[in-house]
């Protein structure tokens, strides 16, 4: 059995001139991409492996598409209990080898959703099996507000915003409930999702929880087609301004932060780089939703798992076969108006502008 110590380690925090020059303020790394297993995930998960084991679980099993089941081996492995991840068909080959390095059982499923039902069915059929779930549960949420009591420790004073992704929540619920012990209440959340996973958007949104009908973003690890109750409860209480990148604007500075700070992201966590790559915040600044004499800021690099220099490669060519599919759909589109209508001078505009398009 492991010691009574934590499995996740405290990461450092630290300036970064390149994306500080950028945003015009002082920017904060928080990198969480030095955990053990790549990403924040084990703050949570290693609580929660932690006191399940000592309630005496038998066997974890966890579904997911990369983080979350990597950390659930990880744990497992170090708590000598046996650990069955159920993975996605999309999840890349790399992160599986790695998951069965650390001792686990690997099983496929079409989709995250199935593979969630086929791990939920092992567990039932045994009673002293437990599922370990990606977010949604308060000793995960536990776990990763540790963050924030690192933050406090490594900083002078408090950040004038923190940045960070959101797929499920944990992370957020985490980091809200980590400020207001550290006194931090009046610390506003920007947080950043990609269109096609922005579940916690949508439900802000709304005002109550919204269930996207399909995950279609490259950003696989933001892939919760419903976020944790939780997490749209606190947003609610907590000044959070969520935002929503495009694929191309979370893959963009990921050779640019790489370049800058020989640090390699997955796309999950190029949407939080995206605040300042793609302007947003002096955006937000200009709207008067951030102070313009924003003192600092801290951008929790979550890290991750999938991605590799081929894989983002293999990114750009999907997102760039996209556009230009996009394109031609709009050129069909715009000739076919042309020969239906009525009156053809309407569309000219129209066409002209889609060829113009498909030119580029």
């Amino acid at each position: 059995m492991a010691s009574s110590k934590p499995f996740h380690v405290v990461t450092p925090l630290r300036v970064s001139p390149h994306l500080s020059k950028l945003a015009g303020t002082k920017v904060y790394l928080k990198l969480e991409n030095s955990q053990p297993t790549g990403s924040f995930k084990i703050r949570g998960i290693g609580n929660f492996c932690k006191v399940m084991a000592e309630k005496g679980s038998k066997e974890f099993v966890s579904a997911s598409a990369g983080n979350a089941g990597l950390a659930t081996a990880y744990c497992a492995k170090l708590l000598e209990i046996p650990a069955t991840i159920y993975v996605p068909q999309s999840t890349p080959a790399f992160t599986v080898e790695r998951m069965k390095d650390e001792g686990a059982t690997v099983c496929f499923g079409q989709t995250l959703d199935e593979c969630k039902n086929k791990a939920q069915e092992m567990v039932k059929k045994n009673s002293d099996w437990t599922f370990v779930p990606p977010f949604g549960d308060p000793l995960i949420s536990e776990g990763h507000k540790t963050m924030v009591a690192e933050m406090k420790e490594q900083m002078e004073s408090k950040p004038g915003v923190i940045v960070l992704s959101v797929g499920g929540g944990g992370m957020l619920c985490g980091v809200i409930q980590g400020l207001r012990e550290a006194g931090w209440d009046d610390v506003p959340i920007i947080a950043m999702e990609t269109w096609g996973a922005h579940s916690f958007h949508a439900s802000l949104k709304q005002g109550e929880l919204v269930t996207l009908p399909k995950i279609t973003s490259i950003a696989t690890t933001l892939g919760a087609a419903t976020v944790a109750e939780e997490a749209l409860k606190l947003a609610q209480e907590h000044c959070v301004i969520s935002q929503v990148v495009t694929d191309p604007e979370a893959v963009a500075g990921i050779p640019r932060f790489l370049d800058a700070e020989k640090i390699l992201v997955e796309p999950a966590c190029g949407a939080s780089l995206a605040v300042i790559y793609s302007g947003l915040i002096k955006t937000l600044q200009k709207e008067c939703k951030l102070p313009r004499d924003l003192e600092s800021m801290v951008i929790i690099v979550c890290g991750g798992n999938n991605i590799t220099l081929e894989e983002l490669d293999r990114l750009k060519d999907e997102l760039c076969m996209n556009h230009r599919m996009k394109e031609y759909v709009e050129c069909k589109v715009a000739l076919a108006k042309w020969n239906h209508a009525s009156n053809s001078g309407t569309f000219t505009a129209s066409l002209q502008k889609s060829l113009g398009a498909c030119g580029h």
